[in-house]
């Protein structure tokens, strides 16, 4: 499974997701967790090509919101994306294969002391690095 992560720096309008979609038509993915989303109100959105997007909102200040895009074949195994704080999300996958039950992205800051348990979950799969560069798991 090809994981990524990408700075989205902001997804708020109509234009920045098509960019998003039009980038990630670039590389071969599975899943790509998208950290600084910035957007107001939550957004799921299953697209013609069968690729699933996940917003979640940023806090009050305009910081922080996460997400997962997910390509057509993964789609199909998803259970369920929850934004955690809004900073931490869970993506639940239905268990086929080697694919792993739960996935969780994070934003490296500075309440990363404050997350508790989710940082040994974090450190079983791999640390994540703001890029497009997939991670095999």
């Amino acid at each position: 499974m090809a994981i990524c992560t990408y700075n989205a720096h902001t997804l708020a309008s109509e234009v920045a997701i098509e960019d998003l979609m039009m980038q990630a038509k670039k590389i071969k993915y599975d899943v790509i967790g998208l950290t600084e989303t910035r957007r107001r109100h939550p957004l799921n959105a299953i697209y013609e090509t069968g690729e699933e997007l996940f917003l979640e909102t940023c806090d009050s200040r305009g910081v922080g919101g996460v997400g997962v895009l997910v390509n057509t074949r993964t789609a199909k195994n998803i259970d369920s994306f929850e934004q955690l704080t809004t900073r931490i999300g869970r993506l639940r996958m239905r268990r086929c294969g080697p694919t792993p039950a739960l996935t969780i992205f994070r934003e490296k800051s500075q309440d990363y002391h404050q997350l508790g348990s989710l940082r040994n979950v974090s450190r079983l799969l791999g640390r994540f690095r703001n890029g497009q560069h997939p991670r095999r798991i």
